[in-house]
């Protein structure tokens, strides 16, 4: 091989090895000495004893499955009644949603029909400018929120510093099909509770969040994960995000892998998109900000390119010893995470290869991601999951 080549090549396995250990296992480990070192105060202990206006805001999509529930669920909250709206906001949905949700407007709740499907972005701008509280707290259909949720969100706003915060979600899979994304989910919401130990986290999740609503701003149609989006624009203008992992909301997980491949091929569409909506905060000055996007986010969507460029580099390397041993290494991951596939698709589970499969899986999703992003075949009107729960 030409030496000139030969040194590309291990430049580029080493760059791409090491940028990939450091978006999974580096970056969390540095976040997590910064939070011992209490580099930011927590604010897990203020008290907002004033209660400010909150308007509870959910966009549906066909979810007559589950709409009375989640309306009955909001309706129990322990929030004083007169300090908080609650808003079911339908994009174009064709089914009994709305008929189900209007059932409960004598109890308070508001119902905006919006009959034209435009996505979940123009249905979040819409029912905006018709509320009227001082927080603005998101969530989904199929998201329940323990009783005192909406409390434990507010509190943090006490601290002038906060613009945005976000709960913890627990995923639950009845089957336990989803057993993998569980544990996934898991390790992503304790590395979000660390960044905002740390300085702050990154992003909310869709089912539970709350933000300032002069932070709010109009959102693009096209925008594929607004749960994203929304609180990093607080973070452009200076406000952190804050995590409580007291405040809880519970979800299932997808009911199957095909089900999970979509949900991730539309999140790593939206992540190209938000690093060329958010590209300010990649500038060296905003510090921790830039650091922790940029190894959490960034490096973790562009994952199945740094695979695919260590494992060509690997390949052009393995007359040598170590680059050999490489290339052995990532055929066996990817012969087990394929095996792992044709086991699951036979209706068989494998608890030694399911979690190779998974990864694998995520990563070609982001891959696929990029791709429709690129071709601009992502679109922001979302697909209903199919879902377990039942009115």
């Amino acid at each position: 091989m030409n030496p000139s080549v030969a040194v590309v090549a291990q430049v580029v396995f080493w760059s791409a090895a090491l940028a990939f250990v450091h978006s999974y296992l580096l970056y969390p480990l540095i976040v997590f000495l910064l939070a011992r070192r209490g580099a930011a105060s927590a604010s897990t202990d203020r008290q907002n004893s004033a209660h400010p206006k909150v308007s509870l805001l959910v966009a549906a999509y066909n979810e007559e499955l589950v709409i009375r529930r989640k309306v009955e669920n909001c309706l129990a909250l322990r929030y004083p009644g007169e300090r908080i709206e609650i808003v079911i906001a339908s994009d174009g949905s064709t089914d009994h949603t709305m008929a189900i949700a209007e059932e409960y407007s004598s109890r308070g709740v508001r119902v905006l029909a919006y009959p034209l499907r435009r996505g979940k972005p123009a249905t979040l701008d819409r029912a905006v400018l018709q509320t009227d509280g001082d927080i603005l707290v998101f969530s989904d259909a199929n998201t329940l929120l323990d009783a005192d949720a909406i409390e434990m969100l507010v509190r943090h706003f006490a601290d002038e510093r906060i613009g945005a915060v976000c709960g913890e979600l627990i995923l639950e899979s009845p089957g336990g099909s989803g057993r993998e994304e569980e544990r996934y989910w898991r390790y992503e919401q304790r590395l979000k509770a660390t960044e905002s130990a740390a300085g702050t986290a990154l992003g909310a999740n869709g089912g539970i969040y709350a933000i300032r609503r002069g932070l709010f701003e109009p959102l693009p149609d096209n925008l594929l994960i607004d749960d994203f989006v929304i609180p990093m624009r607080a973070v452009e203008k200076g406000f952190r995000v804050a995590y409580d992992r007291q405040a809880v909301a519970r979800e299932e997980t997808a009911p199957d892998a095909a089900a999970e491949f979509r949900r991730r091929v539309r999140i790593g569409a939206g992540g190209f998109q938000a690093i060329w909506l958010l590209r300010r905060l990649l500038n060296p000055r905003r510090g921790f900000v830039c650091f922790a996007f940029f190894s959490h986010k960034v490096l973790r969507w562009l994952g199945p390119f740094l695979l695919l460029a260590a494992f060509l580099s690997s390949l052009l390397l393995a007359s040598r010893p170590i680059y050999a041993l490489a290339v052995i290494l990532q055929l066996g991951f990817y012969g087990g995470a394929t095996a792992g596939a044709l086991i699951e698709q036979s209706g068989r589970s494998c608890r030694l290869l399911r979690p190779l499969y998974y990864f694998v899986m995520i990563n070609l999703a982001l891959a696929v991601g990029f791709v429709r992003w690129l071709r601009g075949t992502q679109h922001a009107a979302w697909e209903r999951t199919a879902r377990r729960q039942a009115n």
